[in-house]
């Protein structure tokens, strides 16, 4: 599945592509609330279209661990204008919305979105799959334990590998059962995960790619990285590069990232050894 359908778009990936990340929330654990109005809007998106990205993921809920929760009104009260506003004014883009209900990932499809990512991977309500099978667009299916409210309150796993596989396994048949025919896995890097966790899951990523389908992978600036280095979300810039090379190398097709410019240089770099 080397090219994805995203609505008017299409989306090869060929070769890996980056998604750069745009939240509109208060609370992200990195960037929540630097971006508050148009302006800044538009700003940061002609940036990252300008470093390379390929899509802009965009999200109105933050998902890190203790987030408080948002209603759906309100969350398609913070989505819904700037997809339809940064759409136009970006029409040869690809936007995806970061959403898990299914009512705000079709409001998003009509006004412009080209792809779904659902960080609870169809779990948040039966609606989901068969309204994205409507759609037509891709959809990131992503490996959440829990919810962003408890995900990270000691979280264990007898194989975690295994664990997240078989997740992987069933949601997938029910996808297809669906009809939803453009699928890219996420194992959630953070979510509901410790660190070892974490590594494990990247040291064997590569093993996800027998289900056939593309791979996302969404390490930037967590805390994989801070706990290990002793960092920051903001000076884990360098962390990120290092973990999205090894995710490169064992076959990631798109890096979901804060910053765009270093993610399209790894991928370059990566792409030079074949």
């Amino acid at each position: 599945m080397t090219r994805l359908n995203c609505g008017s778009h299409l989306l090869d990936l060929s070769s890996p592509v980056v998604m750069g990340i745009l939240n509109l929330t208060p609370d992200s654990f990195f960037d929540g609330g630097r971006y508050p109005d148009t302006a800044s809007r538009i700003s940061q998106v002609e940036k990252m279209i300008g470093d390379g990205a390929s899509i802009i993921d965009i999200g109105a809920v933050s998902t890190r661990p203790k987030a408080i929760p948002v209603s759906q009104e309100e969350e398609l009260a913070r989505l819904i204008p700037v997809i339809d506003m940064l759409c136009r004014e970006f029409p040869a883009m690809i936007f995806s919305a970061d959403t898990f209900r299914a009512e705000v990932a079709r409001a998003a499809v009509e006004h412009g979105a080209g792809m779904i990512n659902d960080v609870y991977g169809g779990r948040f309500g039966a609606a989901m799959l068969e309204t994205v099978a409507t759609l037509k667009v891709p959809y990131v299916l992503m490996h959440m334990k829990g919810t962003p409210e408890n995900m990270q309150d000691n979280p264990g796993y007898s194989d975690v590998f295994a664990e997240v596989s078989y997740f992987f396994e069933q949601q997938l048949a029910r996808c297809r059962d669906k009809g939803v025919l453009q699928v890219i896995l996420d194992p959630g890097f953070g979510f509901g995960k410790n660190t070892e966790h974490n590594f494990t899951l990247l040291s064997r990523f590569d093993e996800f790619r027998s289900e056939g389908v593309p791979l996302l992978a969404g390490l930037s600036r967590k805390s994989m990285i801070n706990k290990v280095l002793h960092a920051t979300p903001e000076n884990a810039l360098n962390g990120t590069t290092v973990l999205n090379t090894i995710a490169l190398l064992k076959g990631a097709d798109i890096l979901r990232v804060h910053d765009v410019k270093e993610a399209v240089e790894a991928v370059r770099l990566v792409g030079m050894t074949g």
